[in-house]
C-alpha cells in the first residue's frame, strides 16, 4: 500500500501540520504590544496616542529604528573599541559581522510590535509579523555563516592550540556548517509561516530522483569534491600536477570544482570528478614545502671526474637559493652516446621557484663549464673519404 493512500499516513501528516501551525501561532501570540513594555507611569500618557493608530504605529516604529541606529553606532563601537585591544582580529570580525543583523533584529522587532499594538492584523498586515521574522532569521543566518567561516579559519590555522584541525580540513568544515545552517534557516522561515517541513520533504524525495538522473555528471563532482575534502591529497597553497597536463596552485577548493592558478597567472577550474579520477602529484605534500629539482648534465668522457663533481659543488653551494640542508650532490648516471650523464641535486624552498632557478643554474653551468675547460658534449660525427686510385 502506498503512503498516498494510506489512512494513517495520511493521519500523522495532518498532526504534523496542526503542530506547526500551533507553533507559529505561539510565535505570534508571544510578541508584546508596545503598552506591555511602557513602565505604567507612561501608560495613562500612551492611552491618548493609541487613539490614532496611525500616528502610534509610526511612532513605535521610529522609536525601535532610533534605539537601532544607537546600539549599531554607540555600543557596538564602544565593544569594539575594547576587541580592538586583543591579539587577534577575530572579535573585530565577528562584531563587524553582528552589526547588521542586531540593527535588523531591532527594527524588525519594532516593526511587529507596531503593527500588533495598533491592531493591524487583517488582510496583507496579517502577514508582516512572519515576514519580518523571516528577515531576522535570515539576517542572523547569514551572519552566522560570515562568523562560523572565520572562526573555522583561525583555529584550522592557529596549530598549536587546536591540534586536530588543519588547513586541509578547513574546506570541508565551511562548506558543512554552511549545509547545516542553511537547512536550519530554511526549517526555521517554514515554521515561521505555518508550512510543515516533512510534507515538503516526502515531494521533494520524487522530484530528486529526476533531478538526479538529469544531474548526474553534477552529483558526481559533488561527491567526488566530498572525497577531496575528507581524503586532502592537497591543501590550499600546494602545487600539484595533474595527468591531464595542469599544474599550478591550489587557490580554492570547492564542492564541486577545484582552482588552480598556474605560472601563466591563469585561474584553471578543474571539476572534481576530473581529478578524482586521475593521479595528482603534490609537490607540497612532503613534511615541508621544499622540493628537489633535478638538472641532468652530460660531461665529456675525457674530463675528469672529480673535478667535473668539484666545479659543480662549489657553484652550488655559492647559490643563495640553494638550501644547506639537505645537501645538494651530484651524481653520475651512466654512459651516454656522447658524454657521461650526471644530475645535480639540489633543494629549493618554493616548488614555484623551480623553473626560474633552473633557468639561472643551466645559465652558471654553462659559464663555469667553459670557464674551466670542461667540455659539454654533444653528437659528433667523423667522416672519412677515401679516394680511390683510378683504374689503369
Amino acid at each position: 500500500m502506498s503512503i498516498l493512500s494510506d489512512p494513517t499516513a495520511s493521519q500523522s501528516t495532518q498532526n504534523e501540520d496542526a503542530i506547526v501551525t500551533e507553533v507559529a501561532s505561539d510565535i505570534n501570540k508571544q510578541v508584546p504590544t508596545f503598552a506591555d513594555l511602557l513602565p505604567e507611569q507612561a501608560q495613562p500618557y500612551w492611552e491618548i496616542i493609541q487613539t490614532y493608530p496611525i500616528i502610534e504605529a509610526t511612532l513605535i516604529f521610529l522609536i525601535f529604528w532610533a534605539s537601532a541606529s544607537l546600539i549599531r553606532h554607540y555600543a557596538l563601537n564602544l565593544i569594539k573599541n575594547l576587541a580592538s585591544k586583543t591579539i587577534n582580529d577575530l572579535d573585530d570580525r565577528i562584531i563587524e559581522d553582528l552589526r547588521n543583523p542586531i540593527f535588523k533584529t531591532v527594527v524588525w522587532f519594532g516593526l511587529i510590535v507596531a503593527t500588533k499594538s495598533t491592531g493591524y492584523t487583517e488582510g496583507t498586515a496579517a502577514y508582516i509579523s512572519a515576514f519580518a521574522l523571516s528577515m531576522i532569521i535570515l539576517a542572523w543566518t547569514r551572519a552566522a555563516l560570515s562568523i562560523s567561516g572565520s572562526l573555522i579559519t583561525t583555529m584550522s590555522r592557529d596549530t598549536s592550540r587546536f591540534k586536530s584541525m588543519d588547513v586541509r580540513t578547513e574546506p570541508l568544515l565551511i562548506i558543512s556548517s554552511k549545509i547545516v545552517l542553511m537547512i536550519v534557516c530554511a526549517y526555521m522561515v517554514l515554521v515561521v509561516w505555518g508550512i510543515n517541513p516533512v510534507g515538503l520533504l516526502a515531494s521533494a524525495g520524487i522530484v530528486g530522483i529526476a533531478v538526479g538522473f538529469a544531474a548526474k555528471d553534477t552529483l558526481a563532482n559533488l561527491f567526488s569534491g566530498v572525497f577531496i575534502l575528507a581524503d586532502r591529497p592537497y591543501k590550499l597553497g600546494d602545487y600539484i600536477n595533474l595527468d591531464s597536463g595542469e599544474r599550478g596552485q591550489v587557490t580554492h577548493i570547492g564542492i564541486r570544482s577545484t582552482r588552480l592558478m598556474t605560472r601563466d597567472d591563469i585561474e584553471v577550474t578543474v571539476p572534481n570528478g576530473v581529478i578524482g579520477n586521475q593521479k595528482i602529484v603534490n609537490e607540497n605534500g612532503g613534511p615541508g614545502h621544499s622540493m628537489r629539482i633535478r638538472l641532468n648534465l652530460q660531461c665529456a668522457y675525457e674530463a675528469n671526474l672529480e673535478q667535473v663533481e668539484e666545479v659543480l659543488m662549489g657553484l652550488i653551494n655559492q647559490q643563495d637559493e640553494i638550501r644547506k640542508h639537505p645537501a645538494p650532490r651530484v651524481r653520475f648516471r651512466g654512459f651516454g652516446d656522447s658524454g657521461i650523464n650526471l644530475q645535480l641535486l639540489a633543494w629549493i624552498d618554493e616548488p614555484q621557484d623551480r623553473g626560474r632557478i633552473s633557468h639561472l643554474l643551466y645559465k652558471e653551468i654553462h659559464k663555469t663549464f667553459r670557464d674551466h675547460d670542461l667540455e659539454i658534449p654533444y653528437p659528433k660525427r667523423d667522416i672519412t673519404i677515401v679516394k680511390q686510385a683510378e683504374n689503369q
